[in-house]
């Protein structure tokens, strides 16, 4: 694994691309987001756990895998550092995405922006889509225990749920203006799923099936 892309947030801290090299041409290309938002940290702990294997008794299967790994462990360190849903200038990530249904949000903790794509992390995300087009996207929500999904995904959620006992949820059931799954999953038709974990529990408790996920997603 190595770094691939790297930004950096308003406050200076580093957003970056991890992956890995495949020469198989009939690989997939997968990719697993974690913080979106700042107070939502479980994806970039399950993230880092699976890339260094700590507490796996075992290597990490990234080097043999038949298909292309992108992880962005961390979409919103400024938010992290924080504690807050949105990023430093106070713009919640999913909802700043150049969706058909964008607005400006009067709700200040869905604030989608004055403008679609106009934070840092939004673009490098973008950026990252256009250049590797995966065909796999998972991102790491909490807290709702549900696994949630957009565009041709239906298959890969069941799936999921099944590994980790939540149930699968077309809709979140609100609307979610400039949201990442509308952008990947709706308008671009790439398989999307938003898995939404359980904030209540120790996050070490989330380990064994997250890594069971990302190896039938590799």
């Amino acid at each position: 694994m190595k770094t691939l892309k790297k930004t950096y947030s308003k406050n200076n801290n580093e957003i970056v691309l991890i992956g890995n090299n495949t020469i198989d041409i009939q690989a997939k290309t997968v990719l697993i987001i974690g913080v979106f938002h700042g107070d939502e940290p479980q994806g970039k702990f399950l993230i880092e756990n699976y890339i260094y294997a700590e507490g796996r008794g075992e290597a990490a299967p990234l080097s043999n895998t038949k298909n292309r790994l992108l992880f962005i462990p961390c979409l919103n360190p400024d938010g992290l550092m924080l504690k807050t849903r949105q990023n430093a200038n106070k713009v919640d990530l999913n909802r700043n995405f150049p969706t058909l249904n964008w607005e400006i949000s009067e709700n200040p903790e869905y604030f989608g922006g004055e403008n679609s794509s106009s934070e840092i992390e939004t673009k490098f995300l973008i950026e990252i889509i256009e250049e590797f087009s995966p065909d796999i996207i998972l991102t790491l929500h909490a807290p709702y225990k549900v696994v949630n999904y957009d565009g041709p995904a239906q298959e890969i959620a069941e799936k999921i749920s099944e590994i980790i006992g939540y149930p699968v949820q077309k809709e979140i059931g609100y609307p979610t203006p400039g949201s990442f799954g509308t952008y990947a999953g709706v308008e671009r038709n790439i398989p999307t799923i938003t898995l939404e974990l359980d904030e209540e529990i120790d996050m070490r408790e989330l380990v064994s099936p997250i890594n069971k996920i990302f190896d039938y997603l590799f």
